[in-house]
């Protein structure tokens, strides 16, 4: 038998191993790696793993998109989003608190959108340790464009689910986010 033949043969045998007791199959694909917790997992940790998946797989496509069509990021593109449903401005520690980052990160995207003429800074007259952001006229209709893309890749993601089962999986979720929010408070 030939080294080559040898060699498939020995990779083939190691591929048929039986799985450890209690744990599954690896999955296929990248979209069931979640299934690989073990057949005896709980199905909570399951149902995380699937959302956290599901979560990264459509950020990760919308980051793309974002960098192809309008080359910018999804921080800028969240940062934009908190400006523009408060046109009076917000302060950059709210924005930091909004989009759960730190106070750097803000400082730099701001700065780089304050570069590019999309946003203003100016101190609050009542507090002038206090800075607030807010979008120029520019910014808004850089952020209206991609607001409207946004929408449509994120319908079109979803496309997969029929109305019925969208709304299920929306009003499960908002069951989980209040179970969370009344049982995690402390």
């Amino acid at each position: 038998m030939s080294k080559s033949t040898h060699a498939k043969k020995s990779a083939a045998a190691a591929d048929a191993k039986p799985p450890r007791k209690g744990v599954a199959e690896p999955a296929e694909n990248v979209v069931d790696l979640e299934m690989s917790t073990g057949a005896d997992s709980h199905m909570g940790l399951r149902l995380w793993l699937r959302m956290l998946t599901t979560t990264n797989l459509v950020q990760a496509e919308l980051r793309k998109r974002l960098r192809t069509e309008f080359d910018t990021t999804l921080p800028r593109f969240d940062l934009m989003a908190q400006l523009e449903r408060h046109p009076e401005g917000l302060k950059m520690t709210e924005l930091s608190r909004r989009l759960m980052v730190t106070g750097g990160n803000i400082t730099g995207i701001t700065d780089q959108l304050e570069k590019e003429g999309l946003v203003t800074r100016d101190t609050d007259p009542n507090d002038r340790r206090s800075i607030s952001v807010c979008l120029t006229p520019a910014g808004r209709k850089a952020f209206d464009r991609m607001a409207v893309a946004h929408e449509q890749w994120v319908v079109e993601m979803f496309g997969g689910l029929s109305l019925d089962e969208k709304m299920h999986t929306h009003q499960d979720l908002g069951k989980l986010k209040q179970h969370l929010l009344g049982s995690l408070k402390g």
